[in-house]
């Protein structure tokens, strides 16, 4: 063999070994975007994702005291679009998928002077469905600009009387606009509501828009089923 060719065959396995080295450690990324339901269901995706893909949601500032780190709730699409452009920034970007949820917080009512919950059906939603479409459809055009592929989730339904005051059929409202927008940005639906609805009692808790940690680990089930088949894709 020529000193040339042996340089050659030097250099591709080299580059085999970097290239079968780097298949290994770089795995999908995966950003989640929610609120408290998605803080309960986070834990138990990356669990289940462990090997397969890195997943990540937003975090907050430590405590100055004991120096945990909770995650972010990402609220209502007021709150996001404050801060979608940091939370696409969060642990570097680069994203090939997009979980994400808005609605729960936007259809609660809130006192109109303070902006503090409220339980009166009279005063107004945190953003009216008007507002709420016109928020989405500017976090979502931002989402779709990564190139990522986006899963939304529609907003998980509720009991009547929970507090702050909800009315439990805004939560299907409020969906079926996230669902058109989503669609103009070639996302899909994961559809949480559907999911949940008929087994509410068995995994939410009681007069609570919350779920139990059996709950919280079926709704997991549905986002890791859903974030597999994009990854295949």
């Amino acid at each position: 063999m020529t000193r040339s060719s042996l340089l050659v065959t030097l250099l591709l396995l080299i580059a085999l070994c970097n290239g079968s080295h780097g298949d290994a450690e770089e795995k999908p990324r995966v950003l989640i975007l929610g609120d408290s339901i998605s803080i309960g269901y986070t834990p138990y995706v990356q669990e289940m994702m462990k090997g397969e893909a890195v997943v990540i949601r937003p975090t907050g500032k430590p405590n100055p005291k004991t120096k945990q780190v909770r995650a972010e709730n990402c609220a209502g699409t007021n709150n996001g679009v404050k801060n979608i452009d940091r939370w696409l920034k969060k642990d570097g970007g680069n994203w090939d998928i997009i979980h994400f949820n808005f609605g729960l917080h936007d259809l609660k009512r809130i006192k109109a002077d303070s902006g503090q919950n409220s339980n009166d059906p009279k005063d107004p939603q945190q953003a009216d469905l008007a507002t709420y479409e016109k928020q989405l459809r500017e976090i979502t055009k931002k989402l779709h600009a990564t190139g990522a592929k986006l899963i939304f989730a529609t907003t998980t339904p509720y009991p009547a009387g929970v507090k702050p005051h909800r009315a439990p059929e805004d939560a299907a409202r409020y969906n079926e606009v996230a669902k058109k927008i989503v669609a103009e940005h070639s996302g899909t639906i994961n559809d949480l509501y559907s999911f949940a609805l008929p087994r509410l009692k068995e995994i939410q808790r009681p007069a609570n828009v919350h779920f139990s940690p059996e709950g919280s680990q079926q709704l997991a089930s549905e986002v890791v089923k859903h974030l597999r088949s994009a990854l295949k894709k």
